[in-house]
């Protein structure tokens, strides 16, 4: 089976790129590099020893895109490609979406011309807006999100939602997931933005290094165990497992399913500061600072249906993603420093 995948060499993208190759599917990528880097292209390469097609476009040229598909027998799609920060969506909309739900419109214009069926969207449990009750389950409704970036995964999901209705041919999964993190165990691949990070752990991990001065924890008078946000942070590596079952979920050819893919728990942002610092072996400095426009005080999830149906289970624990993102993060700054 040959996979299209958008966003590719980004975080998520690129361990999912992995982890692929390693269930010996054949690769394509694309990606714009505008929240990653030509070079994980080669450590995909070094940590697999297996090639793979990589194109250097965005998702949205409507022209580049479909030589694509017409040169690739494309059989199905795992979908990544977007802006992905919740302040930063708040500030600029408009950004947010045009590049989220256009960049997947093109993919799907594109699909049914050339009748690629199988589609793994990347989705989020911001769809579930301010949640009545935690864990979340797939079941539960999918409201108005609160903040654009979670409105543009809202909207594309009922996009889906309603092809599905109408093509019965078509197998789409919507996974929606919590907050990733992590690294590659190589130290090769892990999540490195462009300029600050807008996501909590490589802010820490810059920290931690001495990169940047402290943490920013937005908000300490949350309905939580600590007064900080509290979120279910997931392996990037087991998050990428769940990116190859779910692909072979489509070839049963099952229509639409949606999973959760988390722990299952919830951990706050100074436990995740005290986390880290145990991965690190020293103290973090940190500052209280006020709610972010757009954030929850609790996410977590329940991912039974994943176990059950898929045979989801993680394998790696916050400790171990502190661990493996710090690791990452020192051996980025070496390699810089050459």
């Amino acid at each position: 089976m040959k996979v299209l995948v958008t966003g590719g060499l980004g975080f998520i993208g690129s361990h999912t790129v992995v982890a692929l190759l390693e269930s010996n599917y054949d690769v394509v990528v694309v990606d714009n590099l505008y929240n990653s880097k030509i070079v994980v292209k080669d450590r995909i390469k070094e940590i697999t020893n297996k090639e793979f097609k990589t194109v250097i476009c965005d998702v949205q040229d409507e022209t580049k895109m479909e030589e694509i598909f017409k040169e690739e027998k494309i059989d199905a799609i795992i979908h990544f490609a977007g802006y992905k920060a919740v302040g930063e969506s708040v500030s600029k909309p408009l950004e947010y979406y045009d590049n989220n739900l256009n960049s997947t419109i093109t993919l799907l214009k594109l699909m049914k011309k050339y009748n690629v069926n199988n589609f793994v969207f990347s989705s989020s449990a911001t769809v579930y807006g301010e949640p009545t009750r935690v864990p979340m389950f797939e079941s539960d409704p999918v409201v108005e999100a609160t903040s654009p970036y979670g409105e543009t995964k809202v909207m594309i999901e009922r996009i889906l939602k309603d092809i599905a209705k109408v093509n019965k041919d078509f197998n789409v999964a919507l996974l929606r997931y919590f907050n990733p993190i992590g690294a590659h165990k190589s130290g090769l691949l892990g999540e490195d933005p462009n300029g600050i990070p807008n996501n909590l752990l490589p802010y820490i991990a810059k920290v931690a290094t001495g990169q940047l001065k402290e943490v920013n924890v937005f908000g300490n008078d949350y309905d939580t165990v600590d007064g900080t946000g509290v979120r279910d942070y997931i392996h990037v590596v087991d998050l990428a497992k769940g990116h190859v079952l779910a692909l072979k979920k489509l070839e049963s050819k099952p229509g639409l399913v949606i999973y959760n893919l988390g722990t299952g728990k919830g951990t706050s942002v100074l436990e995740m500061i005290a986390a880290y610092e145990k991965a690190c072996g020293h103290k973090i400095p940190y500052v209280i600072k006020p709610r972010r426009p757009g954030d929850i005080a609790s996410s977590y999830a329940n991912c039974d249906k994943a176990k059950n149906e898929l045979g989801f289970v993680c394998d790696y624990s916050v400790i171990d993603a502190c661990r493996d993102g710090y690791h990452f993060q020192v051996e980025e700054n070496k390699r810089n420093q050459k």
